[in-house]
């Protein structure tokens, strides 16, 4: 995506994301059934907010919306990149 590499499972700071760029010190996690637990759930915010503190900035996709409309959701991506680290 626009030249950056995001690395699969990455650690910061021994936390782990699903997918991550150090480059940008972007996290994107693909929730799936497990977030449906409120534990896990629970447990998946309190890594993202320390993460944030760490300056680490998250994007959040539903695991249906990535199965039905991947093509989208890379978009959504490289938008959000364009948008808010004004990358041309």
């Amino acid at each position: 995506m626009l030249g950056y590499d995001f690395d699969r499972q990455r650690p910061i700071d021994n936390y782990i994301v699903d997918f991550y760029c150090k480059d940008l010190m972007l996290a994107i996690e693909i929730d799936g059934d497990s977030h449906e637990n409120d534990r896990a759930f629970h447990k998946g915010r309190i890594r993202q907010m320390k993460l944030e503190s760490f300056g680490v900035k998250f994007l959040r996709f539903n695991d249906l919306e990535v199965k039905k409309d991947m093509p989208n959701v890379l978009l959504t991506i490289e938008g959000w990149i364009r948008n808010n680290l004004h990358v041309r």
